[in-house]
């Protein structure tokens, strides 16, 4: 059983930031990918960021150069510094951690970029 603790989200105007994070616990024996995912209404979830245990990074598209993600091992937590945010921004942001082989997704925090 893992158990997330989503926080940073909320209302912004556009070309303001957030910082997101995600803390995982629970039956966790060692965390390879984590990851950001967002989906606004209407659409279909989406990648935003990934990091590596390694650190490697992975970005979409119609956020690089925007946001940038990162990781404490030693808290299991990621991070997602949003820049420049943008009303196509708005949406529910997801965390999501790979343990062994399962994929285990956090419960979501809201996102709203709006003047």
């Amino acid at each position: 059983q893992v158990q997330f603790v989503e926080s940073g989200g909320g209302l912004v105007q556009p070309g303001g930031s957030l910082r997101l994070s995600c803390a995982a616990s629970g039956s966790i024996f060692r965390i390879y990918g984590m990851g950001w995912y967002r989906q606004a209404p209407g659409n279909q979830r989406e990648l935003v960021a990934a990091i590596t245990s390694e650190g490697q990074t992975n970005y979409g598209d119609s956020v690089k150069g925007r946001f940038t993600i990162s990781r404490d091992n030693g808290k299991n937590t990621v991070y997602l510094q949003m820049n420049s945010l943008k009303p196509e921004d708005t949406a529910v942001y997801y965390c999501k951690i790979k343990v062994g082989l399962r994929d285990y997704w956090g419960q979501g925090t809201q996102v709203a970029v709006s003047s």
